[in-house]
């Protein structure tokens, strides 16, 4: 497999709930059960992304009282669900970003960006501090109780290295979770886009696709299709890495600081031109 930017496109139109994706990531990375018993929301047993769960699919209901119903039925197919409920299903990740928060925060060196443009956590190297976990807008990154050290998903890194696709791609039966290069998904994705609107589900749109839609985060390599508000989904409407707030934090300071001067400065020639 080629180098370059690699990445996840995530439609959610086509997840079924399975946990597929849930269940092979666990199995090829080892990661530790959580627990067995339903959360109360739904069929969701794991409840959220975390140490443990580096996928996670959120089934979100929607009732006749949230709005209209999710995704809008397209014309000729009769889903046989009644027309009062509906679910929003989709597979959340770590995002990967552009501008990733996690990375910026890391004061080891233990987080880093790979040679597929993924950001990976190199977990001989993280002594637990946490910082990583509050720099993440999305609350992906978690410290393990057993170990103290962080962890989230690694795009398979080993995967790559050896020309496989991620896991989780690799077992979704409705390629709902596409991998491949970032350039080549973004244009399925408006080809996708596109097909949707002319079946008349209009609200279909983009989550993070490039850094114009989501500055705040320069753009995810982990990119979504939804058909409703983020919030829907469990996912900012505009997350912001938290350097870019320190960078506009400090250059408040400093025009601040040059009206306290300019201050001063008038604050002394008026007191010299009343004295005269």
């Amino acid at each position: 497999m080629g180098q370059g930017q690699k990445g996840f496109f995530t439609d959610t139109t086509l997840c079924i709930g399975c946990k597929a994706c849930e269940v092979a990531c666990k199995q090829w990375n080892q990661l530790p059960d959580d627990g067995f018993n339903f959360t109360g929301m739904s069929y969701d047993n794991t409840g959220h992304l975390g140490a443990s769960t580096w996928r996670h699919v959120a089934f979100v209901e929607r009732s006749a009282d949230s709005g209209p119903q999710r995704p809008v039925p397209t014309p000729g197919v009769n889903t046989a669900l009644p027309a009062s409920f509906s679910w929003l299903m989709a597979s959340d990740v770590c995002k990967h970003c552009q501008r990733a928060g996690c990375l910026e925060a890391c004061p080891t060196g233990a987080i880093i960006r790979t040679e597929f443009d993924s950001v990976y956590i190199q977990p001989d190297v993280c002594n637990g501090c946490g910082y990583c976990v509050t720099a993440c807008p999305f609350g992906v990154v978690e410290r393990r109780e057993d170990d103290g050290r962080a962890w989230k998903c690694t795009l398979c890194y080993d995967r790559l290295g050896d020309d496989m696709t991620p896991a989780c791609a690799k077992h979704c039966p409705t390629e709902s979770i596409q991998f491949g290069d970032l350039d080549e998904l973004k244009e399925r994705a408006k080809v996708r886009l596109e097909r949707l609107h002319e079946l008349g589900v209009s609200d279909a749109y983009l989550y993070g696709a490039d850094a114009e839609s989501q500055p705040g985060t320069g753009g995810l390599n982990a990119f979504f299709l939804l058909v409703d508000k983020p919030e829907v989904y469990n996912l900012p409407p505009d997350p912001v890495v938290p350097t870019v707030k320190g960078h506009q934090a400090w250059r408040q300071v400093g025009w601040g600081s040059l009206g306290m001067v300019a201050l001063a400065l008038g604050a002394v020639l008026f007191g010299r031109g009343a004295g005269r």
